[in-house]
């Protein structure tokens, strides 16, 4: 598993199932995080694939599977996730079949959106891992 997923792990908080298939979690990014490293230097923003991974990241943590992302669907981004910020994710995941699943996303802060994105997962075998 690479460092910048295991950073993004680490700044979840308050996963929870609202609904059948239906995420919701908290994400706050230090400014120590490593995807903020050259990105930009004095305005730290969030790269676009820290906030997917993300979404990777919480998906994981609900099934205890590892997951891989097959195929972005869709991607839109509003405004940009700074550092210190809180961000709150709602995933909603349809089993499509076996082990893949469609996932709509969507991030936001307490007073904005931020993203909404689509995309196609596959919730490995135990033991095989994702990188």
């Amino acid at each position: 598993m690479s460092e910048i997923f295991l950073q993004t792990r680490q700044c979840m908080s308050d996963l929870i199932e609202t609904g059948p298939g239906e995420l919701r979690a908290r994400f706050l990014f230090p400014v120590g995080f490593i995807g903020f490293q050259g990105h930009f230097p004095g305005r730290p923003i969030l790269p676009a694939v820290c906030e997917i991974q993300a979404a990777l990241a919480m998906l994981e943590a609900w099934k205890g599977e590892p997951v891989a992302l097959r195929d972005i669907i869709l991607a839109k981004f509003a405004t940009p996730v700074t550092c210190d910020e809180e961000v709150v994710y709602q995933c909603a995941v349809t089993m499509e079949d076996g082990r893949d699943a469609l996932v709509r996303s969507t991030v936001a802060t307490a007073d904005r959106n931020i993203a909404r994105f689509r995309l196609r997962v596959s919730f490995e075998e135990k033991g095989r891992g994702v990188d």
